[in-house]
């Protein structure tokens, strides 16, 4: 329990700096109700976008709060410069920290995401400073992800994502396609993870 003194939130000071250890956030994720019109909006009156977009993202080995589950969740993604934006919907009652987010009567940002190549030696390091997992799962070869129970406020989870596989070329596939977009084709279909 966060402690409160005097209408002041006193966070929990944690004994590491994200940013030292795994660069810039390179992700923002929200969860939604309507991807559809979160995309129209980012795209038609935030100028962000292509997006890229998949009704069903191909989730492997998901757990949660290690539990084994099949979420159902549809993803769009695009980049604002350096930073990935991600827009979440879940579309079944799975157990998530997305559902979770949710029932608490919120949408909007849920989670920020570092990303890496050096997958097992940096949950490694997290696990040893006491991080403790919560949601997990795999998009993709080499596209394994890991959110931790650390929402002291709403929007603070912290992902760990490896991008050391094709999930890591589509992000850079998004990137690169926001460079100079000229509004055109707003929402364009994932790319086959396996053709990348």
């Amino acid at each position: 329990m966060v402690p409160v003194f005097a209408g002041i939130i006193f966070i929990k000071k944690l004994e590491y700096n994200m940013s030292t250890f795994f660069g810039e956030i390179r992700q923002l994720g929200y969860v939604v109700d309507d991807i559809e019109a979160a995309m129209a909006y980012w795209s038609n009156t935030l100028g962000v976008g292509p997006w890229y977009y998949n009704p069903k993202v191909p989730i492997r080995n998901y757990q949660y709060d290690g539990q084994t589950y099949e979420p159902h969740n549809s993803v769009a993604l695009a980049n604002s410069g350096f930073v990935q934006v991600e827009l979440i919907q879940t579309r079944n009652d799975v157990p998530s920290m997305y559902r979770d987010f949710l029932q608490a009567g919120r949408t909007g940002l849920q989670h920020v995401a570092y990303w890496t190549e050096h997958y097992d030696a940096d949950l490694e390091r997290l696990l040893k400073q006491g991080f403790k997992p919560r949601m997990s799962g795999e998009v993709g070869e080499q596209g394994r992800f890991i959110y931790f129970d650390t929402e002291y406020h709403p929007g603070t989870v912290i992902e760990l994502s490896e991008v050391a596989g094709p999930k890591g070329r589509l992000f850079d596939l998004i990137r690169a396609t926001s460079e100079g977009w000229n509004g055109q084709q707003a929402i364009r279909p994932f790319p086959d993870l396996d053709t990348l």
